[in-house]
């Protein structure tokens, strides 16, 4: 089993930062990309930001300039700093790890950690 846990959500003003951890942790794998998702309320799941094991990181327009993503392999964890956050930004983020585990590729879901942008 594969368990991903989130971590850092919760309440910030408008213009403030936040940082978001996530860490992938169980049986032996090894991880190619991970990313971060958000949903709002009464809107779909939709990518923030991706970072593959190798190359170079993706951002939806609404996250760049102002949300960076990275990560570490050695802890297999993934981060994404969060600034000039926007009450627009208020939303369950999600982590995602597409993980090779005994042959078989798959993506792995957290349970998700909510931000609130307000003042």
């Amino acid at each position: 089993q594969v368990q991903l846990v989130e971590s850092g959500g919760g309440l910030v003003q408008p213009g403030g930062s936040m940082r978001l951890s996530c860490t992938a942790s169980g049986s032996p794998f090894s991880i190619a990309s991970m990313g971060w998702y958000r949903q709002a309320p009464g809107k779909e799941r939709e990518l923030v930001a991706s970072i593959p094991s190798g190359g170079s990181t993706s951002y939806a327009d609404s996250a760049k300039g102002r949300f960076t993503i990275s990560r570490d392999n050695a802890k297999n964890a993934v981060y994404l700093q969060m600034n000039s956050l926007k009450p627009e930004d208020t939303a369950v983020y999600y982590c995602l790890a597409v993980i090779t585990r005994q042959g078989t590729i798959a993506p792995y879901w957290g349970k998700g950690t909510l931000v609130t942008v307000s003042s």
